[in-house]
């Protein structure tokens, strides 16, 4: 009986290197989505602020629509340092709030929408061969609204 176990002990000598080449793809996969959704979320911040910064500019009097703009792009070309292209749309919205007490004047706000299309590094050329339908780009999307300011003397 003593050689049949020296024969199993033969046997299992490779059983590591054979297990880590198994979950080697597994793992590196986890890692390139973790690092692809920090670049997903720090993008994210930087658009949410992009249209914070956008919409206090357009609340205040004498700025254009181009403007903010112009502001939102810049913040996001700094914020990203990347050549980027958002998608910047202005609103004047009128809001009225709802109270229990008596008729509240309505507001008038600007609301200031940014869209930027993010491309996966790592995760969408791996998942896109695992799955033909899976796009390689998301749309990251921000809006904030501020209340209009009145002019000076106003």
């Amino acid at each position: 009986m003593a050689p049949i176990s020296r024969q199993c002990a033969r046997s299992e000598r490779g059983a590591e290197l054979v297990e880590f080449a198994l979950v080697l793809p597994l793992l590196l996969v986890l890692i390139g989505g973790i690092i692809d959704l920090g670049f997903l979320f720090q993008r994210y911040e930087v658009i949410t602020n992009a249209a914070r910064e956008g919409a206090r500019l357009a609340a205040i009097p004498g700025y254009s629509d181009t403007a903010v703009d112009t502001r939102v792009r810049d913040y996001v070309r700094v914020g990203l340092a990347l050549p980027s292209n958002p998608s910047t749309t202005v609103m004047t919205v009128t809001v009225v709030p709802s109270t229990v007490a008596g008729i509240t004047p309505a507001v008038a706000t600007k609301v200031v929408n940014v869209t930027y299309h993010h491309n996966f590094i790592m995760l969408g050329p791996i998942m896109s061969l695992i799955n033909a339908a899976w796009s390689n780009q998301i749309d990251v999307r921000a809006s904030s609204v501020m209340r209009l300011e009145n002019a000076a003397g106003s």
